[in-house]
């Protein structure tokens, strides 16, 4: 059985129980990393030399980074789902993942982790509105990229929705400014009637 190593309140961690739920895969889960520990001992480290979560092994093979997990067990399992068949669909779902990695989480970060880890008299708060600007303009090219169609990668939802879903139940949860995309919004709302989501990512931020 597929074994995840890593606690659920991780944002990485959280993208790859749902996409379990989608493939209605079984797995067993351990907790680690933050106040589990485990993610430091030369046992973790030996599989995952970077000491973070998630780590995945699945009939002996390990693999660790959040959007790696998703995309393996996507094209394993979901192939026509998940990892849609047309390959332009595919590609669109992997663009923007990669998106969500190089831009959109650059800018979430400094917001979710300073008005939710940190404590009220050390949060940088010319930092946080500086990222929420950032992130407000990146969010613009999402609300547009939802022009006409349900999903990031089209009709049907697919591992692309995975990273932007986590990162909106951020955005629209954290108590911050943010401007008025309607299409967001409603992908959004669409978003949290995945059982996935609802089981794995839709806690309070914490």
């Amino acid at each position: 059985m597929l074994k995840i190593w890593g606690r659920t309140t991780s944002i990485n961690v959280q993208k790859v129980l749902w996409c379990c739920v989608e493939l209605n895969l079984g797995f067993d889960r351990v907790d680690a990393g933050g106040k589990f520990g485990v993610n430091t001992t030369p046992e973790y480290l030996a599989m995952n030399p970077n000491g973070l979560v998630p780590t995945i092994q699945d009939d002996g093979f390990i693999l660790w980074e959040s959007h790696a997990i998703v995309r393996y067990l996507s094209r394993k399992h979901g192939r026509g789902t998940l990892w849609p068949d047309d390959e332009k669909a595919c590609a669109d779902a992997d663009r923007w993942m990669e998106w969500y990695s190089t831009t959109l989480w650059n800018n979430l970060r400094p917001v979710f982790w300073n008005l939710v880890r940190v404590e009220p008299d050390k949060r940088d708060m010319k930092l946080v509105e500086e990222s929420r600007r950032k992130m407000a303009d990146n969010l613009k090219m999402v609300e547009s990229g939802l022009a006409g169609r349900p999903y990031l990668a089209g009709a049907a939802f697919t591992m692309g929705d995975i990273p932007m879903g986590v990162a909106l139940h951020r955005w629209f949860l954290l108590p911050i400014e943010r401007p008025g995309y309607p299409r967001l919004a409603a992908y959004y709302d669409r978003i949290k009637q995945r059982p996935g989501f609802a089981q794995h990512c839709a806690a309070p931020l914490s």
